[in-house]
């Protein structure tokens, strides 16, 4: 009679383990959602950039909440080798994003007491040019909405064209984050249906006005909204998902349709996503007349700088406004 053979032995790698930060750096990012209302995935990111840097100190017999100016300058120094195949807009962009993330961290332990001095206010800013916004005109966009009929023509996916459709009536008549959109409520809609609560960055609520269309394609999709119920169970979500594990569409899942869509609307899917929709209303909000403190209002920008980027297409009609309203422009007419 023979034993019973030991069960194998799974090969691979044992899990990694997780890395907590350090006190004086939880302390932070607790400050950070308690008093600033940061989302929990803005939290996470400041968390991994100064674990990179506590990694690195540690490496030099350091610690982040006793490094000095020179240990940070050669930090960057590092980031900068280890980014430098990415190129240098993206090197660039990640070397500002950890600065910042270490000035606010450095002024808070001056804040609290637990150093007298702020080793990052030496550093500079890495150079860092601002792109203009990945862009779709009027007619692509037109064109977007028209392809979705095709989903219409098929009955057993009519729920989805017309939940489609509403997402992106909504996303393009409203400028909304798609964090904001896929998460909406049924009771951000207002009792007219003519604007939307949104609950934006640090949980500021704003209104956004809703077109036409978008209220029409949001009134003939509800009574299909059922259809996406987890387990026939409403759970309140305005865009409900069957599948997804939080009960509303995903993000990814949202980027996945609008790819699906640029291909039956003939336009390179690499253009559109949700972010490129939400440039394009306020680019042609701006074009149409709109002013810019409007646009900052509905795009929920706490700071108005960041919604100048979009002034980039008001070149050609400040020019002709110019040409035609000026008095000094009118008078030296032939």
């Amino acid at each position: 009679m023979t034993e019973a053979a030991a069960p194998k032995r799974r090969r691979g790698r044992p899990p990694a383990p997780r890395l907590l930060p350090p006190p004086a750096v939880e302390a932070f990012l607790d400050m950070l959602v308690a008093e600033r209302g940061a989302a929990a995935n803005t939290r996470e990111a400041y968390g991994r950039d100064l674990l990179d840097l506590n990694r690195f100190l540690e490496g030099r017999g350091g610690a982040v909440d006793r490094a000095v100016t020179e240990d940070l300058r050669a930090y960057l120094g590092d980031l900068a080798r280890r980014e430098g195949a990415k190129g240098g807009r993206t090197a660039a962009r990640t070397a500002a994003r950890r600065l910042s993330a270490m000035r606010q961290f450095y002024r808070f332990l001056v804040s609290e007491g637990r150093r007298q001095d702020d080793p990052s206010a030496a550093l500079d800013s890495p150079a860092l040019g601002r792109p203009l916004p990945k862009l779709l005109s009027e007619t692509e966009v037109e064109g977007l909405i028209g392809a979705i009929s095709g989903l219409f023509a098929d009955p057993e996916r009519l729920a989805e064209g017309l939940r489609l459709l509403a997402l992106l009536e909504t996303l393009y008549g409203g400028g909304l984050r798609v964090s904001e959109l896929v998460g909406l409520p049924l009771s951000a809609l207002g009792r007219d249906g003519r604007v939307l609560i949104v609950r934006g960055k640090g949980d500021k609520e704003r209104l956004v006005p809703l077109s036409e269309p978008a209220r029409d394609a949001i009134v003939a999709y509800l009574p299909h909204r059922g259809v996406f119920f987890v387990k026939g169970r409403d759970r309140g979500f305005l865009f409900p998902s069957r599948t997804a594990r939080g009960g509303c569409l995903t993000r990814q899942r949202f980027g996945q349709l609008l790819k699906d869509l640029a291909v039956e609307a003939g336009i390179e899917p690499s253009r559109v996503s949700p972010h490129v929709l939400r440039h394009a209303f306020a680019t042609h909000l701006l074009s149409h007349g709109a002013d810019l403190r409007s646009v900052q209002t509905m795009l929920g920008h706490a700071d108005i700088a960041t919604t100048q980027i979009y002034t980039h297409v008001l070149g050609d009609r400040l020019q002709s406004l110019v040409a035609s309203a000026h008095p000094l422009a009118k008078a030296r007419r032939p």
